[in-house]
């Protein structure tokens, strides 16, 4: 009797590829290219908060630190966040994770379970379709339109509820569609979340970068007792840290307290000398971020302007986040030929909607964290290519 030997597990060989990083690859071939496809800020880190990061190392800030982060940043984001959202927030409250991205991991370990359903907006963050894969977890799109203002709606989240719900993620502001949900779906998805027993995780990385009069609510806000909630955020769009990889997440005490059990199984803990960075992004002047964000919303005014000039490509004007989800539907073309042609033939480089889900086909992501001349270019080549149509 043979026996036949496996030697990568099933979740890893069907773990879903990431378009954006398709694109991302595709566009290494040239190198010339106009990109706006990188969802970062393309400021530099305030120098204050690199002062401290390098303080922190030359005090020997290098060592193991508490799993679930160091007590004074843990406090911090505490005491930020209970100012904000009228609520009590300890440090027991908060974890500290690599990046929003681990503090999701987090978010989904503590709930779902082999088998159970995730649900989840459509068009979305891709990952979070990988994440809730790893788990064995299944993924229920619930379709955002444009037609509803790419907002996503409570009554379609009911529809999609089964018992086998254990989660929904929500992403307000949104990434890709640069939407802010109203304070009346929260409420009705947290009285859905308590009329069946699921949990509301909340990717609220950019709660800070809002435009005009959006008003943004986190879930979290919007009933006095509501705790079936987990909110995941970051320090790297807020002040343009991606690379320090610094995150957390906040949520009731029983849902917190396995994390750092989890963290000392994956990474052990932070860099101390990164939360010391961290710390001081939360506690020193706030002038940078106003800075970035005004900037942000001057280049969402630009780009909205030149793309309502350009024939077969519209979009609605973003209320938050550095990203345009635009219309592309009257070229007659996918979003993955629209976006491989401009790239090919017009150097510019975007990411196509259909990278995060079905619902996205028929749309281009634009980022506009970039100068305000790098979108003056990307739209003049947009234009270039809308004239061959």
């Amino acid at each position: 009797m043979t026996h036949e030997y496996r030697r990568i597990a099933p979740m890893a060989q069907t773990y879903p590829a990431s378009n954006i990083r398709k694109m991302f690859n595709l566009a290494l071939d040239y190198p010339e290219a106009v990109k706006l496809t990188v969802g970062e800020p393309d400021f530099n880190t305030p120098a204050h908060i690199k002062a401290a990061g390098i303080r922190g190392i030359e005090n020997n800030q290098t060592r193991y630190v508490a799993n679930a982060g160091i007590p004074p940043l843990r406090t911090a984001i505490a005491a930020k966040y209970a100012g904000r959202w009228n609520r009590e927030v300890t440090a027991n409250n908060v974890m500290v994770s690599f990046g929003a991205m681990e503090a999701l991991t987090f978010a989904l370990d503590v709930t779902v379970s082999p088998g159970e359903e995730v649900i989840i907006p459509d068009p979305s963050f891709p990952n979070y379709v990988g994440q809730i894969h790893r788990l064995g977890g299944v993924a229920v799109p619930v379709p955002v339109t444009e037609d509803n203002d790419f907002k996503f709606r409570a009554e379609d989240v009911r529809s999609a509820i089964t018992d086998k719900t254990a989660a929904i993620i929500i992403n307000s502001p949104s990434n890709p569609l640069g939407s802010v949900m109203d304070r009346a779906e929260l409420e009705t998805i947290a009285d859905l979340a308590e009329e069946f027993g699921f949990t509301v995780i909340s990717d609220e990385v950019y709660d800070q970068i809002t435009f005009d009069d959006a008003q943004f609510t986190s879930i979290a806000e919007v009933r006095p007792g509501f705790d079936r909630f987990l909110v995941v955020n970051s320090f790297s769009k807020t002040y343009a840290m991606t690379g320090w990889r610094c995150g957390f997440v906040i949520g009731s005490v029983d849902l917190i307290a396995p994390m750092a059990f989890l963290q000392e199984g994956i990474t052990s803990s932070l860099p101390g000398f990164v939360q010391e960075a961290a710390l001081a992004a939360i506690e020193g002047p706030q002038t940078d971020v106003d800075m970035m964000v005004q900037s942000y919303a001057q280049r969402r005014d630009l780009i909205t302007e030149r793309i309502a000039g350009i024939d077969g490509i519209s979009m609605l004007r973003p209320e938050a986040t550095f990203y345009a989800f635009a219309n592309i539907k009257d070229w007659g073309l996918t979003s993955w030929e629209a976006a491989t042609a401009l790239l090919e033939n017009h150097g510019l480089a975007t990411i196509p909607g259909s990278a995060f889900g079905a619902q996205g086909e028929g749309y281009l992501r634009l980022t506009f964290s970039v100068a305000p001349e790098t979108i003056e270019t990307a739209c003049d080549r947009i234009a270039d290519f809308a004239a061959t149509r």
